[in-house]
């Protein structure tokens, strides 16, 4: 599969499955939301404290499927290498995020808040192969 079509794939289906290495190698997965940004990275937003973040901060590579909201049906698989973006230089990025999913939030200083206490990072994934995939 081209990386194109599993990113246009990405741009209007959010629900997905991320997976990283743990210490001892065996993957932790976390179910998670993804878009892409301007720069065509899949991206993510977690905790700085979330197990993801710190198997990314080991090994800065991740696998992505990334599914229909049916759940059944067309899916896609990326990978690629990884780049964490921490606050403050990722609050722009928070913003863009939660606007390419959800739209406009009815309280922006109040996410802003929100990411801040929360410790928010943004994974960013460079994608290097897609597939398998099965689009139908």
């Amino acid at each position: 599969m081209e990386v194109a079509a599993a990113i246009d794939f990405i741009r209007s289906n959010h629900r997905a499955v991320l997976a990283t290495l743990r210490q001892d190698g065996g993957p932790q997965l976390t179910p998670v939301a993804v878009t892409v940004d301007a720069n065509g990275d899949v991206v993510v937003s977690s905790r700085e404290t979330a197990a993801k973040v710190k198997n990314l901060r080991r090994h800065a590579r991740c696998w992505v499927t990334v599914m229909n909201d049916a759940f059944y049906g067309d899916f896609v698989q990326v990978e690629g290498p990884v780049t964490l973006v921490a606050l403050p230089e990722a609050m722009d990025g928070l913003v863009e995020y939660y606007r390419s999913i959800s739209g406009e939030h009815p309280d922006w200083d109040d996410y802003r808040a929100a990411m801040e206490r929360e410790q928010r990072v943004l994974i960013k994934i460079s994608v290097t192969r897609a597939g398998p995939k099965y689009i139908g």
